[in-house]
């Protein structure tokens, strides 16, 4: 975790993080770059279910337990803002809260929590420009089709040809540089093209089968940190995926995260399998 925050701070220091389309997310050295909040997910999700499997009154001791905690959560995803990368501070949250939930925090102190980030995160989406563009192009996308708002019309477009069936593996149209990260962030609405709504459909259903069977590892763990640690990575590769066709469908207002196992980018293929490999690591000792 310490390693993970260390990279996090590396990261956001002008001359040694990365800047590529106007953020500063990357480490590395000539071609190899990897992404340190893809590794601070992680790492996140192995210390929290440390913590609270160690000592399980500290879900519901505020101030020994859901302090630090929430001292620690903040630090993580503040760091990723300054990067900056809303989607990813959202993912990050979204998870360490759900472990909170799991280790037995109180429901009511746990809407009183919720209640309270509802007005930090409309902060955080109103102070910065680009992030306001993007939330009010979310409500109306026709309303700047060439600016933006032009990334949800284009997803929509792809979407909507693909039809039942889709116009053929390798046969998308809006590829050819109408849709923009149509490699990353809005594969699925490419994949939605090429394999229509029954292959977007399948890949769902696939995704609906991982979360079955890792919430299912979570069950019939033999101890507690297992149990966590295998809901924690289950829950952090989930919402990635709610989060990233929730985006491309146009349910969710739009934020840079990819489709776990899908989009290019070896750093988020690297992490998410390496979470995997923990999770098959807790199965082998499931009743």
């Amino acid at each position: 975790m310490l390693g993970a925050v260390l990279l996090l701070v590396l990261v956001v220091i002008p001359g040694i993080g990365i800047v590529s389309h106007g953020s500063r997310r990357w480490l590395g050295f000539g071609p190899w770059q990897f992404q340190p909040s893809e590794a601070a997910k992680l790492a996140l999700v192995v210390f929290l279910s440390w913590y609270f499997s160690e000592d399980r009154r500290r879900a519901r001791d505020f101030l020994r337990g859901i302090i630090p905690f929430l001292g620690l959560l903040g630090l993580v995803c503040g760091l990723v803002m300054l990067q900056p990368d809303l989607g990813t501070a959202v993912a990050l949250a979204g998870t360490g809260f759900a472990l909170l939930f799991l280790a037995g925090c109180p429901l009511s102190r746990l809407l009183a929590l919720g209640v309270a980030a509802v007005p930090v995160l409309a902060a955080l989406i109103f102070s910065s420009d680009y992030r306001r563009q993007r939330f009010l192009s979310f409500l109306d996308p026709w309303k700047d089709p060439l600016g933006s708002g032009y990334h949800i019309i284009q997803g929509l477009y792809a979407l909507g040809s693909g039809g039942l069936f889709g116009v053929g593996f390798t046969q998308s149209r809006q590829k050819f540089f109408y849709l923009p990260e149509r490699h990353t962030d809005f594969i699925f609405a490419i994949l939605g093209e090429e394999l229509g709504f029954v292959g977007a459909l399948f890949l769902l259903l696939l995704f609906a089968l991982f979360a079955w069977r890792g919430y299912r590892v979570a069950l019939t763990a033999p101890d507690a940190f297992g149990a966590l640690l295998a809901a924690g990575v289950t829950t952090m590769i989930v919402l990635q995926v709610i989060v990233n066709v929730g985006v491309v469908t146009s349910t969710l207002p739009i934020t840079g995260i990819t489709l776990p196992f899908v989009s290019f980018g070896g750093s988020s293929l690297v992490f998410s399998l390496a979470g995997v490999g923990l999770l098959l690591n807790v199965s082998r000792s499931c009743r």
